[in-house]
């Protein structure tokens, strides 16, 4: 009988482990595919670190009995790796469309506890320093690569600083040329990638152009929008969405087209926790501190200041900093009460997670959980392209396996 996956981990006590390093991503990833072609780009590092954990390498060689939120298919379509995976809101959505993750890579630890409670496998960290020969082949590469260098507030605050910014940037900025690196590499036939509305007109357009000359010189054919996830979810989010398919295996011609939005109308109140916790209630001095605060800019004619949601409408746009003081989004409580922060929980709903998404009991704060949710993409939006994404690529290999019959 297989061993469950929460039985290695507390054999293993995962609890215990703070770095959540590429030791313990080897392993995983070893374990959720072990038996494959992607198991063996894993294998040397797993069986070293199993050699020096236990006498008996075969009890951890079997296949586990996933019981996570979101365990690996067992049967699917196609491949795919998830860089800068973030919390997983891509793996979920092209998981649903029965494509298993062989590979991903997050830098952030907390992030990483997030994703192997929900998915059973620890990302791999830098990506700058992954080598290519490591990763194994795949069918389709997703990835919202870092946003600060590109966004409005990032470019703000590093003009501020006389920092650099954009693909000047020595740390940030330069990370999209790892995956043209990784697309280079390992030829995966479709991409989607991710990035703030911003990296569209940063540098007058010539960031993006950059960005898009260097995908269509590796040979793929590309499309890009601007997708606002109010549609899909109550906030008004807008992010670009880049999409590639590999000119040699679907030609020139390939009939992709961005989902139109949905109707029907968000509201935030839809997503709002009956009870929440009185701890979510602003303080009498940070409200008092907000509104002087807005007060004071509103009179230099700035539009800076706190966003009270109207319940029936939809939220301002949720951001990794909402754990300072949650003044972007606040929720209102009534005449005589300070409005409130949006719960872990409801900014999971609002970026349109799954209900049976883990952020309970999984050691990460909440402080954490703002910024991971923050970070992350609103899983319906991507959803959406995904479908969009594997009905092209499913409809080319089902004309490739009739022409080669």
């Amino acid at each position: 009988m297989a061993k469950k996956y929460s039985d290695i981990r507390k054999e293993f006590k995962f609890h215990q482990i703070k770095s959540f390093g590429d030791d313990l991503a080897a392993l995983t990833h070893y374990w959720q595919s072990n038996g494959t072609n992607s198991g063996a780009c894993f294998e040397p590092e797993a069986e070293k670190i199993l050699g020096q954990l236990s006498d008996s390498l075969s009890d951890y060689r079997i296949p586990f009995d996933y019981d996570v939120p979101f365990p690996p298919p067992k049967d699917y379509d196609f491949k795919f790796i998830d860089l800068f995976a973030g919390i997983g809101g891509f793996r979920i959505a092209f998981q649903e469309l029965n494509g298993k993750c062989v590979f991903s890579s997050e830098w952030d630890r907390y992030a990483k506890k997030t994703y192997e409670a929900n998915f059973g496998e620890v990302p791999f960290g830098d990506i700058t320093k992954i080598d290519v020969s490591t990763i194994p082949d795949h069918d389709v590469l997703v990835g919202g690569f870092p946003c600060q260098p590109f966004s409005i507030a990032g470019v703000s605050k590093k003009n501020a600083l006389g920092k650099d910014h954009g693909f000047l940037d020595k740390t940030q900025g330069t990370l999209f040329f790892d995956i043209a690196r990784i697309i280079k590499a390992k030829r995966p036939g479709v991409f989607l990638l991710e990035n703030v509305k911003n990296l569209r007109s940063h540098d007058k357009g010539k960031t993006f152009l950059i960005i898009k000359e260097a995908l269509e010189k590796l040979g793929y054919e590309v499309f890009s929008e601007v997708l606002d996830a109010r549609f899909y979810v109550p906030q008004h989010r807008e992010r670009i969405f880049i999409v590639g398919f590999d000119k040699s295996i679907f030609g020139t011609k390939v009939d992709f087209t961005f989902p139109s939005p949905p109707d029907g109308k968000q509201s935030i109140k839809s997503i709002l926790e009956k009870h929440p916790d009185k701890k979510y209630t602003l303080t009498n001095h940070l409200w008092n501190y907000l509104q002087e605060y807005a007060q004071r800019h509103r009179a230099r004619g700035n539009g800076f200041g706190f966003g009270l949601t109207d319940l029936s409408g939809v939220s301002r746009t949720l951001s990794a900093r909402y754990y300072k003081d949650g003044s972007e989004i606040l929720i209102p409580q009534g005449k005589g009460k300070n409005p409130r922060r949006l719960t872990p929980e409801e900014c999971k709903r609002l970026m349109g997670f799954p209900e049976n998404f883990e952020i309970k009991n999984i050691g990460v704060s909440d402080t954490q959980l703002y910024k991971q949710f923050g970070n992350s993409v609103a899983v319906p939006v991507v959803r959406a392209v995904a479908q969009k994404l594997i009905k092209i690529y499913r409809g080319e290999m089902k004309h490739s396996l009739q022409s080669s019959a």
